[in-house]
């Protein structure tokens, strides 16, 4: 039975990358502006499949792993930018104002360094049930929020840190997802994996069979974190620049958003949330911009696109509670027995 749920897994993993590989191809045939909204979903994709190793199999939620983002970005930000700037913008201890690395030696350094804050963190928070759990990682994200609006010598403060080389390209971006997916599918896969998803079902049951709920709890936090921050090492460079506010409120909502949308029980629902979610963007994005109709221009007033993604989430979780896919994946069609003689 295990080594069946192992292949299932695999073939879903297959199918989802071979699904991202296609979206990729097409997007290198279309116009600029769309070739960065799939680059930006993938980022996106990045940091929901994040949070799906933690909130998606111990079914708690965190409001907090933007701020592990925030870290990722802010750290590649401080190892990447040319010297000549950090000496203006920041005020940074010598060895780090010399420093410059190449991009895959600072996402390596970015994702440690959130790897062992978020270590810190959840170590006490995993100890908390109920209500007070999810709570808390919202304190996480606004003491990192007020840290990098406040810390003037290392992050700017509410100035933006500008001059990031622009690492993340479409395949950059797809290549992040990617591995964020396989160390998903992976993870699942593990004991670890099983017996957090175990506790999901009822956290006495699996703390009377002799599952440390908090322990596989804290290292679910933690690799969880560390796919998010590579997720924000991809949008800092992506964008260029590094604000405090791009990693807050907006953000976190919008990416929980996509994996309750999807189906928070399942690496498919992650991808299917993403995608509906960025396609709904767009689309009333592109209707408050205008849309030009013969001679008129059809126009909506702002805020539309947040009025119809609120909207759309409410129908989802009223008609399907657990999200379109539930907990169901991908995989290739079962192949029928062949009849056994009599």
């Amino acid at each position: 039975m295990m080594g069946h749920t192992d292949n299932r897994s695999w073939q879903s993993a297959a199918l989802l990358l071979a699904v991202m590989v296609a979206v990729a191809l097409l997007a290198t045939l279309a116009p600029p502006a769309l070739q960065r909204t799939v680059t930006e979903a993938f980022i996106k994709l990045t940091v929901v499949i994040g949070l799906y190793v933690f909130v998606g199999n111990s079914g708690v939620f965190s409001f907090g792993h933007v701020g592990f983002m925030a870290i990722g970005g802010y750290v590649s930000a401080i190892l990447t930018i040319l010297p000549a700037k950090k000496e203006v913008a920041l005020d940074l201890p010598v060895f780090l104002e010399t420093l410059q690395l190449p991009g895959l030696a600072a996402l390596i350094v970015a994702v440690l360094v959130a790897a062992i804050v978020a270590f810190l963190v959840a170590a006490p928070l995993v100890r908390l049930r109920g209500i007070a759990l999810p709570m808390a990682t919202f304190a996480v994200l606004v003491i990192v929020h007020v840290v990098a609006l406040n810390w003037q010598s290392v992050t700017g403060g509410r100035q933006a840190l500008v001059g990031l080389p622009r690492f993340t390209s479409l395949w950059v971006a797809l290549a992040g997802a990617a591995a964020a997916l396989i160390v998903a599918t992976i993870y699942q896969q593990t004991r670890h994996g099983l017996a957090l998803r175990c506790s999901r079902e009822s956290e006495v049951a699996a703390a009377a069979t002799g599952i440390d709920v908090e322990r596989e709890r804290l290292i679910a936090f933690v690799l969880s974190a560390a796919i998010v921050a590579m997720g924000g090492f991809l949008f800092a460079h992506f964008l260029g620049t590094m604000t405090a506010n791009t990693f807050f409120i907006d953000l976190t909502f919008v990416t929980l958003t996509m994996l309750v949308v999807g189906g928070m029980r399942s690496l498919t629902g992650a991808c299917a949330g993403v995608a509906l979610v960025s396609i709904v963007s767009e689309l009333f994005r592109s209707i408050e911009r205008g849309i030009p109709v013969g001679d008129h221009v059809i126009e909506a007033p702002p805020g539309l696109q947040e009025i119809a993604l609120a909207v759309i989430l409410l129908a989802i979780l009223i008609m399907r509670p657990n999200g379109l896919m539930g907990d169901w994946e991908l995989a290739w069609p079962a192949r029928k027995k062949a009849k056994e003689g009599a």
